[in-house]
């Protein structure tokens, strides 16, 4: 016989839904079942998943961490900055970059009148061992500037950082077995612990492997999208003053995109929870984990994560993360993206 959890609430009497105003407390009753329903800690596992056990957790959608997952990676056992540099060198490099006091690549930025906007980094080359150097630099001396982070998430460690690949394996194989596909991109980051990636969400099931230095964690549910307040926010782009034509400083200033577009946009930020609030944030119950070297983490898909980052001793953070596809058909796709819109509705009409 089935039983159902005595916390889980589903026995309760249902509110019969016959308008909009309906809304907001099926929400609550939403979000505060998922929490009943679900721990708020991380499964934690020193071996790695069989392919079905692996699909268990993509069916209900829960991260779990493989401590020394990819410890014995040959990324791992290799990757100092003499190496990178002896392998890369004088190769040329995508750099995305932000203004010193706002690590904030593709993030939400408040402007002096309170409005907020989109913003994208400044995107230059320039040679890796110049690029590696700044960021040791900065990491060790602690001193002020623009802030530097390789983050192009566009399958690069196959591409610009080639040379690299052979120390990481190709694919994850309880991933590619279960999901019954190889990566659809396969990527390398670096900066130091000045880089914070602000609370976002990917379409991808992701297999995150921590090579040097730690990664912060903050991660929250799809359901959770009641409460980080997403919102449409004009897109915009750092670049340097003087392209902008407001003076000759090495100043960057966040320019409006052409053409103007919006970018829908989680506005909430789980370490400032008493800014940019709808009635549903207090509900939310943000999971924390931190990845040491040789890590791994499945992150699923549409997941809110907000990252970030310490350096080792050698001054930077790097990492290699697999992007799987995820699975668009069945409900959970069109589920999640109707709680997305009605959110956006009911917060639209609370505010």
């Amino acid at each position: 016989m089935l039983k159902y959890p005595a916390t889980a609430g589903l026995m309760k009497s249902q509110p019969n839904i016959r308008d909009d105003s309906d809304l907001p407390t099926s929400f609550r009753e939403l979000i505060e079942t998922y929490n009943e329903l679900n721990a708020t800690n991380i499964d934690e596992h020193w071996d790695e998943p069989s392919p079905l056990e692996f699909m268990r957790y993509v069916a209900t959608n829960r991260p779990f961490v493989i401590r020394q997952g990819c410890a014995n990676w040959a990324a791992s056992c290799k990757w100092s900055a003499e190496y990178l540099v002896r392998t890369i060198g004088d190769s040329s490099v995508n750099v995305a970059i932000t203004p010193f006091g706002e690590s904030n690549a593709d993030a939400v930025l408040e402007q002096e009148d309170g409005s907020t906007i989109f913003v994208k980094p400044l995107e230059e080359t320039e040679t890796f061992s110049d690029f590696l150097l700044y960021v040791q630099n900065q990491e060790r001396s602690g001193t002020n500037g623009h802030i530097k982070y390789a983050q192009t998430q566009n399958d690069n460690l196959r591409n610009e950082y080639e040379t690299l690949f052979a120390d990481v394996p190709k694919d994850i194989p309880f991933a590619r077995i279960a999901l019954q596909q190889a990566p659809d991109a396969i990527n390398f980051w670096l900066g130091n612990s000045q880089s914070v990636t602000s609370l976002h969400k990917d379409n991808y099931e992701n297999i995150y492997a921590q090579i040097r230095g730690q990664k912060h964690f903050v991660l929250l549910p799809p359901l959770a999208a009641p409460c980080v307040n997403e919102q449409s926010l004009v897109g915009t782009t750092y670049v340097r003053a003087q392209q902008a034509a407001v003076g000759v400083s090495d100043e960057l200033v966040a320019v409006v995109d052409e053409p103007v577009a919006t970018v829908p946009v989680a506005t909430w930020d789980p370490d400032d929870a008493e800014s940019r609030t709808t009635s549903f944030s207090r509900l939310a119950q943000p999971m924390r984990v931190t990845l040491d070297e040789g890590d791994l983490l499945y992150l699923p898909a549409m997941w809110y994560h907000k990252v970030s980052q310490s350096c080792g001793d050698e001054g930077f953070c790097c990492a290699v993360n697999y992007w799987y596809d995820m699975d668009f058909s069945g409900s959970f796709w069109a589920t999640n993206n109707f709680i997305r819109q009605a959110a956006r509705q009911v917060n639209r009409e609370g505010s």
